[in-house]
């Protein structure tokens, strides 16, 4: 590789890992944001290019139809809003980019604008905006809406958001945006450091695939297994080249988990654990996947595969990988393993999971890595000291990962960090 791979961390504000080993001696203190300034701090120091914070507006009641499993499991709720968390962050923290989601179809266009605009000079040009155009009815209600729209529609809505924002960002004293879902008249958000956030994108349908390609800095994905992390990243750069543009202007990022251990072995049972139907990270990984695909799980045979003709107007792209991964498999068998949840399995040593990184994207060419605690699990300082105590310190080592940032803004240090091509 030219470039050492960009990396970033994925989390959400709400409790750590309260009901596990190594919860720390006062877990419900999360609230106060401390614990994520704290984490934010350690990235920094291990170089990490970005931390994105997670945002959603609603306590689900997908599974089972209420919203007891959502409180046991602790998937999208309790939640604090990760917008003041992310100022708190860049008060801390001199490098580290602090991208924050927010959503297409919740928040006015003006408003948006102007709070990225302000974290962008708050941090000194180091804000990104995770774009979003949310599923949840119950998120709709909140806001006055009845429902949400069908799955392409919300990606041209979120096309032309996006043009309306951008506008905003151009500099010009004021605008004049008469388009087909949006009526803007007013005065442009400041001007900010980096003149518009690092634009961070998760489309996994061919109509989000064609909104990433579009307007993204920075896709996030989660393809299982190298043969389709290359077939996604390949159908990302094709739309960019067929629409006259760079396609080494974007970095695709696959989400991961690394499970560490001083022997393989000992990995492999940590990770066994951390995946048994039988822990309880189950109800958690089960939950969640009614989150993100607007499916009652609770209602599934455990033990036969997803129904093929089992629709969503919610996460199409996960429904449509879990559907392949329960072919001679059952429901059950596919989260008792990694799942839908990461591209790839990381499990070993550092050395042995760097040499697994290493592979992949030399095979697909890919750009680098949105790091989570996934399989069900909270974060916890522990699991945050065996990532950046032992895994990137083997990455950098390698010349994998920086040791260093590089000046500038973190879109300029995006644009620097030259991609390997198709």
């Amino acid at each position: 590789m030219n470039e050492p791979m960009t990396l970033g961390w994925f989390v959400n504000y709400m409790p750590t890992g309260w009901n596990r080993p190594w919860a720390g001696p006062d877990p419900r203190a999360w609230t106060d944001g401390s614990f994520y300034v704290d984490m934010a701090k350690a990235l920094e120091r291990s170089c990490i290019d970005f931390v994105m914070l997670e945002d959603s507006s609603v306590v689900p009641e997908n599974f089972g139809g209420d919203m007891v499993a959502e409180f046991k499991a602790t998937v999208k709720a309790p939640k604090h809003d990760p917008l003041p968390l992310a100022a708190a962050i860049s008060q801390e923290t001199s490098r580290l980019g602090v991208v924050t989601t927010m959503s297409t179809s919740l928040y006015p266009p003006d408003r948006l604008a102007r709070m990225q605009a302000t974290l962008d000079e708050l941090s000194d040009g180091r804000n990104g905006w995770n774009i979003v155009t949310s599923f949840e009815d119950l998120a709709a209600r909140n806001v006055g809406l009845e429902k949400l729209w069908e799955h392409d529609e919300r990606y041209l809505r979120a096309d032309e958001y996006l043009r309306v924002t951008s506008e905003m960002w151009s500099g010009t004293d004021g605008i004049d945006f008469d388009g087909r879902y949006y009526r803007v008249n007013g005065p442009s958000a400041p001007m900010s450091r980096q003149e518009r956030p690092v634009l961070c994108q998760a489309g996994g349908s061919p109509a989000g695939m064609d909104f990433a390609a579009e307007w993204a800095d920075l896709i996030v994905s989660v393809p299982v297994g190298i043969d389709a992390m290359k077939k996604y990243r390949d159908g990302i750069r094709e739309r960019i080249e067929r629409s006259g543009g760079d396609p080494d202007r974007c970095r695709v990022l696959y989400m991961v988990t690394p499970i560490l251990g001083e022997t393989d072995a000992e990995a492999a049972a940590k990770r066994d654990r951390m995946y048994s139907p039988e822990s309880d990270n189950f109800l958690r990984r089960i939950v969640q996947l009614s989150n993100i695909s607007e499916i009652d799980f609770s209602t599934y045979d455990l033990d036969a595969p997803i129904p093929s003709d089992a629709t969503t107007n919610g996460a199409q792209s996960i429904l449509d990988t879990m559907k392949r991964l329960t072919e001679g498999s059952s429901l059950r068998q596919v989260l008792g393993s990694t799942g839908e949840s990461t591209s790839l399995d990381l499990v070993g040593t550092p050395a042995t999971v760097a040499d697994r990184m290493e592979e992949a994207m030399e095979i697909v060419g890919g750009d680098g890595f949105l790091l989570f605690h996934g399989g069900g699990g909270l974060i916890t300082r522990r699991y945050l000291d065996e990532v950046l105590d032992g895994l990137v310190p083997e990455l950098q080592r390698r010349g994998l990962a920086r040791n260093e940032y590089a000046e500038g803004t973190f879109r300029e240090r995006l644009a620097r960090s030259v991609p390997t091509g198709g």
